[in-house]
């Protein structure tokens, strides 16, 4: 019998779309024949993502799951189109993702792909995944998920139809609608502006040195600056450290909502506090943007048209 290598098991998934389990199945179960194998997932209806499994997938949704404002999970699935995206039976599809990837003990998503599907045990969450391809006729994939879990509070936020996803994680000693309120305001916050830390404690002294060192460089190309002494240069940098620490860190941004312009988040979180009699904290966030960092394919209709008929 020939040996069933990673690399078969590879390319056969690529060929086909079929999950890594089935695809390793099925060359076994062909002595290592490729082509036989392909033809052995055909007949078990685990080939139909075929001519899908190499299409760009960055549309779908982010979407969100709170349990008891204390376990969350948010998860990214995919699909070609935004009309999918859109699509009922996708998007209750999502909703079991997000709910088997909050119970799940899964630590990547190649092992949760391999876990067994909570709503029929008979399947692995790959082989969910590709019947629903078939289903729906587009390439579909689950991306990513986080979970934050046994917290104090922790509070969800979508925008834009599953575009963006936030959790906010808290420490509080008390727990009440005004709180959760407050929290919600910070994960629309989030949403909107992006930050990449809680605060500037977060923030490594190596990431600080690598933002002086262009810095520098900004200032020594500015005009402004030929000739200035070397402390004045040296105050502009941490000047401009500084205001990108701001902007980057959750707690020391201008909180959108404030009413003068120039409340921070972290002052907005002492009011709520002292207003609630919580002792309350940001913790951690996580923001999930549908497609961040994917690349998108640019449809021209003429071409396509132009293509299939042979101009």
């Amino acid at each position: 019998m020939a040996e069933v290598t990673a690399k078969m098991v590879k390319d056969l998934r690529e060929m086909t779309g079929a999950g890594m389990m089935d695809c390793k199945k099925a060359l076994a179960e062909t002595d290592g024949d490729m082509d036989k194998a392909v033809e052995f997932l055909r007949e078990k209806g685990l080939a139909a993502a075929a001519k899908k499994a190499g299409r760009i997938a960055a549309e779908g949704v982010v979407k969100t799951l709170v349990v008891d404002d204390k376990n969350a999970v948010v998860v990214e699935v995919n699909s070609e189109t935004d009309f999918v995206a859109k699509n009922a039976e996708f998007n209750a599809y999502v909703d079991e993702v997000a709910k088997q990837a909050l119970a799940s003990d899964a630590s990547s998503v190649e092992e949760f792909l391999a876990e067994n599907w909570a709503a029929d045990p008979s399947k692995t969450v790959e082989q969910q995944l590709s019947s629903m391809v078939a289903r729906i006729g587009e390439k579909l994939s689950i991306r990513r998920f986080e979970k934050i879990l046994n917290a104090d509070c922790v509070v969800s936020y979508v925008h834009g139809e599953g575009k963006i996803g936030v959790l906010v994680e808290a420490g509080a000693s008390v727990v009440n609608d005004e709180v959760k309120e407050a929290l919600k305001n910070i994960a629309m916050q989030i949403a909107a502006l992006n930050p990449k830390y809680v605060s500037t404690d977060e923030v490594s002294e190596e990431y600080k040195a690598h933002e002086m060192e262009i810095l520098k460089a900004q200032i020594a190309n500015d005009p402004k600056f030929a000739g200035k002494p070397d402390k004045v240069i040296e105050g502009a940098v941490s000047g401009r450290l500084n205001k990108e620490l701001k902007e980057v860190c959750l707690l020391e941004q201008v909180y959108v909502k404030a009413e003068d312009g120039k409340q921070t988040v972290g002052q907005y979180v002492a009011q709520v506090a002292k207003a609630t009699g919580s002792n309350l904290s940001i913790k951690r966030f996580v923001r999930l943007e549908k497609g961040e960092g994917m690349e998108k394919k640019e449809e021209n209709f003429a071409e396509e048209v132009a293509k299939q008929m042979g101009m």
